[in-house]
C-alpha cells in the first residue's frame, strides 16, 4: 500500500477533528421537518393540562355508584373545549365528550356503550366500574417545565406535533451547510441531452444531491470541464458562497485529473488523500482557514456513493454534535475478500421472524456498476486485516434506503 494511503479509521478521526460549526437559526415550525433541534422543547403546562375524559359517556361521582346507585339524572352536557362544569348533585351525572375537562365533583366516566339513556336519565348497564376509569389525570404524562424533546433531536412529525402543543410557532434549529456539488469531466453531458457514443450523462451529482436533501441540506449543482484554468477560476469564485463543496471525479491519477492540484493552488489544506478501502480509494478531503469543507470523491458512481455515506454523512453528524448512527447486522453468507482493505460491500437487508437483521451481499461488477445499487439497501463495512467473513458474524451496515 502506498505510504500516503491512510486507513478508514484514521480518515474518520481526521474528519472528526475538522467539523464545521454553522450556528443556529429560528425557523417557522412548518419549515422544520428534518431539522435538528438547537434548543430543548419544554412543556409550558402539565400534560394533560386538566383532568380530561378519554371516552364519550357520563361523568359521575364514584361514591354514588359504590353505594348501589345505577340510575342518574342528567344535569347537563360537557363538550370538549368548554369551561369546567360542576356536578351540582352527587347523585346526578353530566354527559361528557372525549377531551372535555372533568366536571367539578365528578371523578369517573362510564362509556355510552355501558349506559342506557332514557329521556333525562342515564342507567348504567354494568355491575362493576373502577373509580377514576376513563379519566386522564392532569400532569400524568408530563409535568410543567419538563423537557419533552432534547436538543439535537431530528424533528419528525412527532416532534413537530409536540412543539406545536407548547406554542413553538418558531423553533431554534441547527443551521445546515450551504452546499454545492460539482460534476467534473468532458465526457459528461446534461441529463436532458442525448450523449454521443463516447459520452455519458451527469448522474452522480443528482444522486449526491438527493442524499444531502434526505439529510436536510439543500445544494446547487455545477459542472467543471477538464480545463485547469477554468476550474481554478470557477471554484475560486464560489468559495465565498458555500460552506460544503463536493466534487465527483477528477481526483485520481489520470492526465486530466487536475482537481487535487487545483485545490492545492487555491490554498485549500489537504487533510488526507487516498484511503485504504474498496471501493473509493482516491478520496480527497480538505479544509480552508475560514471554515470551508471540501470532499473530492472518485468519479465511479459506486465509489462516489460509498464516500458520501461513509464520510460526508459522518462529517455532518459530527458537525451537528450528533452521535454516529451505527446499525449492526448478521451476515447471511460467507464472504471472501483478500486485499488488505476495508471492504464496503453492497447488500440487501431483511428482518427475520426471530428478531434479527440479516444482510445478504449482492456483488456487482465493480465501482462503475451503479445499476446494482438499485438491487440493494446499503453497504456492509467489512474490516481490514481479515480475508474471510463467516456466515452469522455481525458487522456494521450503512443504509441508503429506508425499508421500515
Amino acid at each position: 500500500m502506498e505510504n500516503n494511503f491512510i486507513t478508514y479509521k484514521d480518515a474518520l478521526q481526521i474528519i472528526a477533528k475538522n467539523t464545521a460549526n454553522l450556528g443556529n437559526e429560528k425557523k417557522k415550525i412548518e419549515d422544520c421537518v428534518g431539522a435538528y433541534l438547537a434548543e430543548n422543547i419544554i412543556a409550558d403546562r402539565d400534560f394533560p393540562p386538566f383532568n380530561r375524559a378519554t371516552m364519550d359517556g357520563i361523568a359521575i361521582a364514584y361514591d354514588a355508584f359504590s353505594k348501589g346507585q345505577n340510575e342518574f339524572f342528567i344535569e347537563s352536557i360537557a363538550p370538549a373545549g368548554s369551561p369546567q362544569a360542576t356536578l351540582k348533585n352527587k347523585q346526578h351525572c353530566i354527559e361528557i365528550m372525549t377531551g372535555a375537562i372533568m366536571p367539578f365533583g365528578a371523578d369517573t366516566v362510564i362509556r355510552y356503550e355501558e349506559v342506557e339513556l332514557i329521556d333525562d336519565k342515564a342507567i348504567i348497564q354494568v355491575d362493576h366500574i373502577n373509580q377514576g376509569q376513563n379519566v386522564h389525570l392532569k400532569g400524568y404524562d408530563i409535568a410543567k417545565e419538563t423537557v419533552i424533546v432534547d436538543k439535537k433531536k431530528r424533528l419528525s412529525s412527532i416532534e413537530i406535533n409536540l412543539a406545536a402543543s407548547v406554542g413553538k410557532a418558531n423553533i431554534l434549529v441547527k443551521k445546515m451547510p450551504r452546499a454545492v456539488i460539482f460534476s467534473t469531466g468532458d465526457e459528461l453531458v446534461p441529463i436532458n441531452k442525448t450523449p454521443k457514443s463516447y459520452q455519458i450523462r451527469r448522474s452522480n451529482s443528482y444522486g449526491i444531491q438527493a442524499s444531502l436533501k434526505e439529510w436536510g441540506i439543500s445544494s446547487d449543482l455545477k459542472h467543471l470541464p477538464d480545463q485547469k484554468d477554468e476550474m481554478l477560476v470557477t471554484i475560486a469564485g464560489l468559495l465565498p458562497a458555500y460552506d460544503l463543496f463536493i466534487f465527483s471525479g477528477g481526483v485520481s491519477k489520470g492526465k486530466f485529473d487536475y482537481l487535487p492540484e487545483v485545490l492545492t493552488d487555491l490554498k485549500i489544506k489537504k487533510q488526507f488523500y487516498k484511503v485504504q478501502q474498496r471501493p473509493g480509494k482516491p478520496l480527497w478531503f480538505g479544509t480552508t482557514e475560514n471554515g470551508k469543507t471540501i470532499f473530492a470523491l472518485p468519479g465511479n458512481p459506486v465509489s462516489s456513493i460509498v464516500c458520501v455515506y461513509m464520510y460526508v454523512k459522518f462529517w455532518l453528524q459530527k458537525s451537528l454534535g450528533l452521535q454516529e448512527e451505527i446499525l449492526y447486522v448478521t451476515l447471511k453468507k460467507e464472504v471472501a475478500f483478500k486485499p488488505n482493505l476495508v471492504y464496503f460491500l453492497e447488500a440487501t437487508l431483511e428482518s427475520t421472524n426471530n428478531g434479527k437483521l440479516v444482510a445478504e451481499p449482492v456483488k456487482g461488477n465493480g465501482s462503475g456498476d451503479f445499476a446494482n445499487l438499485a438491487k440493494t439497501d446499503g453497504f456492509l463495512i467489512l474490516p481490514q486485516h481479515k480475508s474471510y467473513f463467516s456466515k452469522n458474524e455481525v458487522y456494521p451496515f450503512v443504509c441508503y434506503r429506508s425499508k421500515w
